[in-house]
Parts: structure tokens; sequence; C-alpha cells
């Protein structure tokens, strides 16, 4: 059996692939302009779903009441943890900070089932008064959010425009100093972030992220009582399902969430197969895609949702390279003369690591204090580090097909 059917048929996703990133690029270079002022005042609102998060909650409480706003309130949406996550949100600001706590048998469902159930709390609670929902700006933080402070007068803006139903955040790594895996996630968000998010503005299939997600309360109301999922990807499916309601989802590079990296290999493989499962549950939003949404947009959210096949086939070409090396290097070596030349080596280089120079250019206009060698140096190794998802994939396809849907929460340090 030969495997160069599937050597070519990975050969031409990659160039697809590398085709899709470059136009995404091109397009990232473009301005979109902010609607004009409306002058109305609005109130924010962020929701911290928690379970076990006595860690790291209080360092992002203090981040959120420190916000030069009037009008914003935290609600603090405790599933059940049995550590000091609801004591922490306690000792908080009074005035600016709530705690809403879940019970068992309730609680613990997911982090889409917390959501739905803050918001509840937050239309009973009396909290809004009689604002109207156009005007009230619900954000989801991670527990670990650490938002920064100018955050609200960058995403303002884009709430002048009525269509717009959500904007998303940038999303940093505040210890990417760390070591090598926490500076190639946090290049991973910068390079998702300025590259393909900002395309998708121009494009209209702006994503949503589970961490610094501010959604116009409106928007969430379109999508009925529940507006989140129980996707293990449950930001995913409302960033679409907002499009598909006619929403326009927007992302704001000029303000950050920063959250933690994670230091092992092994639990960020295992939060990755988590997205990866949850990709693959979002699949049954193809028809909603097909049906309501329309133009480039469409294209691109299918293109997206298509993603988990892509990567489980792509990951058949490192190993089918692999082979092929070995079995010229044994032809070579039976010939009694070498049969690899450089120039045999150009093809796969070009093909697997010209974007390894883009990625390096766009992480430095971030990061100014790497030199240019060092940033297309990191450029190269994070196309290398893109290769768990390989191993994430094939991890979430497993899961997915042994019926396996709990949620993998990401432990915290």
């Amino acid at each position: 059996m030969t495997l160069e059917p599937l050597t070519w048929a990975a050969v031409a996703l990659i160039a697809m692939a590398g085709t899709y990133n470059f136009s995404l690029f091109l397009l990232s270079r473009r301005r979109v302009p902010h609607a004009p002022g409306s002058g109305r005042s609005r109130r924010y609102v962020f929701l911290l779903a928690c379970l076990n998060e006595e860690k790291v909650l209080a360092e992002s409480l203090a981040r959120i009441t420190s916000l030069p706003a009037d009008d914003c309130v935290a609600l603090v949406i405790d599933d059940a943890s049995d550590d000091r996550t609801a004591e922490i949100a306690r000792a908080a600001d009074p005035e600016r900070v709530r705690l809403h706590q879940r019970r068992l048998p309730d609680a613990r469902r997911g982090k889409g089932a917390a959501l739905n159930d803050g918001v509840r709390r937050l239309r009973a609670s009396g909290l809004l008064g009689d604002r109207d929902p156009d005007d009230v700006i619900v954000c989801v933080v991670d527990a670990d959010g650490r938002l920064d402070r100018h955050v609200i007068e960058a995403v303002d803006p884009f709430f002048n425009d009525p269509r717009t139903g959500a904007t998303q955040l940038c999303v940093r790594m505040y210890n990417r100093e760390a070591g090598l895996l926490a500076r190639l996630q946090d290049m991973e968000f910068v390079v998702y972030g300025d590259v393909f998010q900002t395309a998708r503005r121009s494009i209209g299939s702006v994503g949503m992220g589970g961490n610094g997600q501010f959604m116009r309360l409106s928007a969430l109301d379109s999508l009925g009582e529940k507006p989140w999922s129980d996707s293990l990807t449950e930001d995913l499916d409302l960033g679409v399902r907002l499009i598909a309601r006619g929403w326009t989802n927007q992302h704001c590079t000029t303000a950050a969430v920063s959250q933690q990296a994670v230091l092992d290999l092994r639990r960020l493989v295992r939060q990755r197969s988590r997205w990866f499962q949850g990709h693959l549950q979002s699949a049954n939003l193809v028809p909603l895609i097909l049906r309501d949404v329309r133009g480039r947009a469409a294209t691109d959210l299918l293109y997206h949702l298509s993603s988990p096949l892509l990567i489980l086939l792509t990951s058949l070409l490192p190993l089918s390279f692999l082979i092929a090396v070995f079995g010229t290097a044994a032809a070579s070596f039976q010939a009694g003369r070498p049969l690899i030349s450089p120039m045999w080596l150009l093809g796969p280089y070009l093909l697997s690591f010209t974007s390894a120079w883009i990625y390096g250019f766009v992480y430095r206009r971030r990061e100014r204090s790497l030199g240019v060698l060092r940033a297309a140096l990191l450029g190269h190794v994070f196309v290398l580090y893109g290769y768990i998802w390989f191993a994430a994939g094939w991890w979430g396809l497993w899961r997915a097909a042994t019926g396996k849907r709990t949620w993998l929460k990401t432990a915290r340090t």
C-alpha cells in the first residue's frame, strides 16, 4: 500500500490552508472604522462562571472593581465550588461585586449552563433597573481573566452601531514570560486575534471566545432564555447563532484580557482536546448557517467548522513525509550515493514554514522587545507547536466516539 495519494492530499490541504491564511493576513491589514458616537450611557455587567477558582479569582475581581467606570458590576456565578471561591467573592467590593451560588444537583453542568443561570439571575435581581436591554452590555470573563484598565473605553464605540451584537477582546497570556510553552500560547492568541479575527470583521464572521466576550443583552435575549448551549465550546456556538440572527460580531484589538497560560504540555493537549471536541459538536450548526447566513460570512463559517476534519487529514502529512525520507535514505544507502539534495527539502520547508515569517512579523508588532531574528525563530517554533493540535484532535475524536462529554476543566496554578 502506498501513502503517495495521502501525501498529495495532505499537501493540497496545507496549500489551501496557506492560501486562506495569507488572504486573511492581507485582509487584516485593512482598517474598519467605528460607527459615530451615539451619546448613550451603557451599563456593563461582568459574568464570571467559577468552579474552584480560589487561586485566581481575587486578582480578576480587583481588576474589574478598579475599572474607571461608574456603571459596571461583576456577578460571580459560583458553580458549587468546594473551595474559597464564594468567600473571595464576598470579600470583594460589595457595591460592584455580587455573588450567585448554584447548588448541586443543578450545578456543575458546564460553563454554558452556569452562564445561562447567571443571566437569568441578572434579569431577576433588579441590578438592571429599567435599563433598555440595548444599553446593557454583558461581558464573560474567565476567573483568571485580567482586563486592561481601558477596556470599556476601547469596547464601547463598537456598540454605537445598533447592529453590533457582540465584541470580542484580544486575549493574551499574563504569564507569557514563564517559559517557551507559555510564550507560544501567547503568540497563538495574538496571531489568531490580529490576523483571523481582524480579517473576519470585513467578512462578517468574527467568532466569540470564552474569555473577554462583550454582548448586548438584547442580542442575548434574541437567542431565547438560554443563549448559551451545552456544547464544550459554547462560545463558538453563541457567536455563530448571533450572526445567524442578523447581529454583527466585532473584534477589538486595542484592549485585551489576559489569562493564565497552561505550563504543562499534557494539560495543554487536554484543554485543546476539549476545544476540538466542541468543534465537532458544532457541526450541528451547519444547517443553521446554510439557512440563515449569506455570502462570504457563510463560506468562512463553514470553512471554520470544517477545521477538525482538516486537522485530522493534515496530521497524516508529517507521517507520510517521514516515511518518504526514510525510504529515500534507505534507497541512497543501497545505491551507494545520496539521492536527497537540498532542493528536495526546499519544497517541504516552503510548504510548512512560509507562514512562520508572517507569524513572527505579526507577533513582533505586539512584542516590540523581540528582535527580528528571535521573532522569526519563534515563528518557526510556533509552526511546530501547532502539531499539538494533531494529538488533541485524535484525543478529542476518541472522546467523542466513546461518548465522553464531561467538561475537562483547565487546572490553575
